[in-house]
C-alpha cells in the first residue's frame, strides 16, 4: 500500500502534504509551474505503476480463465493479446495524456515484484490456484491503493492548473511572456 508520510521526503509525501499548494495565489507563476510539474511527474509515475499492476492482473486473470475454460494455449502464447486487450478496452478512470516519462520505472517494477515474492509470472502455468488467487488479491489491493493516491495527486495538479489558468484569464500572466521565456531558454 502506498502510504503518505507527513513530513516525509519522498515526492508523494510532498505533493500530498496539506500545505503543498497553500498560498499558491501569492507565489510567482514560475513557482506555481514548478509545483505543478513536480505533482505531474508524481502522477506520471503513479500511472506507470498502475499500468504495470494492470498487466500483472490481466496475466493472472488470463491464466485463471484458461484453467476454468480448459484452454490449451499457454498464457505466454497469448501474452500479446492479453496485454493489448486491456490497452484497447474502453477508458476507465481519469487517465490523461502524460507529457513526461516515468522517473522511477525500475523501482516500480521491483515494487510490484516484491508484492508477491514467491509468485513468478514468467511460468504462470506452474502456479497453484491458491498462489494465483493470492497474487491477484495482492495486485488488486495495490492497484486500488495506487489509484486512490493517483486521484489525490490529480486533484493537486488540477488545483495548480486552475491557478495558472486563472492568472491568464485575469491578465496576471501573459502568453506572450511565456512564449518569450520559452524562446530564450536553451
Amino acid at each position: 500500500m502506498i502510504e503518505v508520510r507527513p513530513g516525509g521526503r519522498r515526492r508523494i509525501d510532498r505533493v500530498l502534504s496539506p500545505d503543498y499548494a497553500s498560498g499558491i495565489e501569492h507565489r510567482d507563476l514560475g513557482g506555481v509551474r514548478e509545483l505543478r510539474d513536480e505533482a505531474a511527474q508524481e502522477e506520471t509515475d503513479l500511472s506507470y505503476l498502475r499500468r504495470v499492476l494492470h498487466a500483472r492482473i490481466d496475466i493472472v486473470h488470463a491464466e485463471q480463465r484458461r484453467r476454468r475454460d480448459g484452454g490449451s494455449a499457454s498464457v505466454v502464447e497469448q501474452l500479446v493479446q492479453i496485454l493489448s486487450d486491456g490497452a484497447m478496452g474502453p477508458a476507465a478512470g481519469s487517465g490523461r495524456h502524460q507529457t513526461t516519462e516515468p522517473s522511477r520505472a525500475e523501482a516500480h517494477r521491483r515494487h510490484v515484484e516484491a508484492l508477491v515474492s514467491d509468485v513468478d509470472l514468467s511460468d504462470v502455468t506452474s502456479l497453484s490456484a491458491a498462489k494465483l488467487d493470492r497474487a491477484l488479491a495482492a495486485y488488486t489491493a495495490e492497484e486500488d491503493s495506487v489509484s486512490t493516491r493517483r486521484r489525490e495527486v490529480q486533484e493537486v495538479v488540477d488545483r495548480l492548473n486552475a491557478e495558472i489558468a486563472r492568472r491568464y484569464r485575469e491578465g496576471a500572466a501573459s502568453v506572450d511572456a511565456l512564449l518569450a521565456r520559452e524562446r530564450d531558454q536553451p
